[in-house]
């Protein structure tokens, strides 16, 4: 048992040996398909690092989106307090903040200099108490409207459905861009591990045959060449991740100082919050194109 533990580790440690002799013996393509991997990352680095700043400012549009709702005459506050506490149970909905009339009178009465209330006897805007709900996911307003206007105690209800749309219309557009690209970067970059391996495959047949012929087992023959494709997608995944930061905190920098008029409408994310989803993204893209596109390979032109 022992024996064959050790005959396993050597047998690991060799054939990962031999897929580093791969990368040097094949290198011209090996430096191209680490180019490859790193243009593709590189623009997917890039091309993630705006969508998830731009969805961060539609998430930031999405909770100044809201639906108010005002009730008719003689419900009591029980009543509204009650409604508000089933539509807080509501999955799209994010808050409900309940106002009465006399808070409304208040705030509208602040935006005017003092003393405009004086001349008015009464609250000229009584009856006026209302539900005002702060959506999680705009997409579900029309499903949250429907169920409003159903409730009895229930006047009118006020929402945009223009610009809840509009925010739902770009989710999905992002939607459909992201795997689209994503889906274009995979296809190009297999392609490229493919044709390394292939060539590394076809500069040593001979040695693979002799290799046959002397009883090596198919995970010792195909080994190095996976282990060759996991390393170029390795290299590939952490170089435009090094190219990606310094690049995301230039463009950041530039812009707050160059333009900041915009800061006040833009709200770019830190540079480690787009990394701490970027990283793994990349990585575990670099790697499974190597490992994919080498074993895909493998499989292909070696007939052990």
């Amino acid at each position: 048992m022992r024996m064959d533990m050790t005959m396993k580790i050597r047998t690991f440690f060799y054939t990962f040996g031999q897929g580093i002799r791969n990368l040097f013996r094949n290198l011209g393509y090996t430096l191209a398909s680490v180019a490859t991997i790193t243009a593709c990352l590189f623009l997917f680095g890039m091309f993630f690092s705006v969508l998830i700043n731009f969805r961060h400012i539609m998430l930031q549009a999405e909770e100044n989106v809201s639906v108010t709702v005002f009730f008719n005459e003689g419900v009591t506050e029980e009543d509204i307090q009650l409604l508000k506490i089933g539509i807080e149970e509501r999955e799209e909905v994010a808050s409900v903040t309940f106002t009465t009339a006399d808070e409304a009178w208040e705030d509208f009465a602040q935006r005017f200099p003092e003393g405009f209330t004086e001349g008015f006897l009464e609250n000229p805007l009584e009856g006026s108490d209302n539900l005002e709900i702060f959506l999680s996911d705009v997409s579900k307003q029309p499903e949250l409207v429907s169920f409003l206007k159903n409730v009895d105690i229930v006047r009118e209800v006020n929402y945009s459905e223009i610009t809840a749309n509009a925010l739902s219309g770009a989710n999905r557009l992002l939607t459909y861009a992201s795997m689209i690209i994503i889906a274009i970067l995979l296809i190009v970059s297999v392609f490229l591990i493919n044709n390394t391996v292939a060539t590394g495959i076809a500069n040593h047949r001979d040695e693979i045959e002799i290799m046959k012929y002397v009883g090596a087992t198919d995970f010792f023959v195909r080994a190095p060449y996976v282990f060759e494709g996991l390393l170029i997608g390795i290299i590939g995944s952490m170089v435009p991740l090094v190219l990606t930061y310094y690049i995301y905190n230039m463009a950041v920098e530039v812009i707050s100082s160059r333009y900041s008029m915009l800061t006040g409408i833009l709200q770019f994310l830190p540079v480690n919050d787009v990394f701490y989803y970027l990283v793994p993204i990349s990585v575990i893209l670099g790697v499974g194109i190597g490992f994919g596109g080498s074993m895909f390979t493998v499989k292909r032109h070696l007939k052990v």
